[in-house]
């Protein structure tokens, strides 16, 4: 309206927005108790200000244990909006954080809940999909909570990208191991 981002989706109703550590502006949305950021992450630096290393060749990926992100396919013209950054694992678990002050990456409970809220396995990932981008058949897709998550497939350990369009990841904090965490998708059956 001018001075404030105010919701029009179809979901459960919007909450504000949220502005990243470069100024970027993202659409909030609540859901149940929770509010939820409504596009994907694209920040290229910690709230802290320092740079995450983009990450273009796959072999220097693969062998990485510090902090990065990249485009899919390394495109950012193309993927930046709205499929967001791809981060490693060791971004998301930096002390520096991705988030600004106030916000965070969910942990696995958090999104528990969210999914619960929503109907449970069977039914969430219909409630959470946009009609838009994602492959056929997009099964159940209404995004009728307003989360808006897009397929932005992901970036393997080993650098290889795959599944855009098709499927769509979201990190927690919970972690599975010391190089890993546990993570959500949607898939488009």
């Amino acid at each position: 309206n001018g001075t404030k981002w105010i919701y029009l989706g179809t979901g459960e109703g919007g909450s504000g927005h949220m502005i990243d550590a470069e100024a970027n502006v993202y659409p909030t949305v609540n859901i149940g108790n929770q509010e939820w950021m409504a596009e994907n992450l694209r920040v290229v630096h910690y709230s802290n200000g320092d740079a995450i290393p983009n990450i273009t060749d796959n072999t220097t990926w693969g062998g990485l244990s510090s902090g990065a992100y990249s485009w899919y396919n390394n495109d950012a013209a193309t993927y930046k909006i709205p499929y967001g950054a791809l981060y490693n694992w060791f971004a998301v678990n930096d002390s520096r954080n991705l988030c600004p002050p106030g916000w965070h990456v969910p942990s696995d409970a958090e999104w528990t809940t969210l999914v619960v809220y929503l109907g449970g396995v069977a039914v969430a990932g219909g409630k959470m999909k946009p009609v838009i981008l994602w492959n056929s058949p997009n099964t159940g897709a209404t995004n009728a909570s307003g989360f808006s998550g897009f397929p932005g497939g992901k970036r393997f350990d080993y650098g290889t990208f795959e599944t855009n369009g098709a499927n769509g990841y979201w990190w927690s904090t919970s972690e599975y191991g010391a190089y890993n965490a546990w993570y959500r998708y949607m898939y488009s059956t």
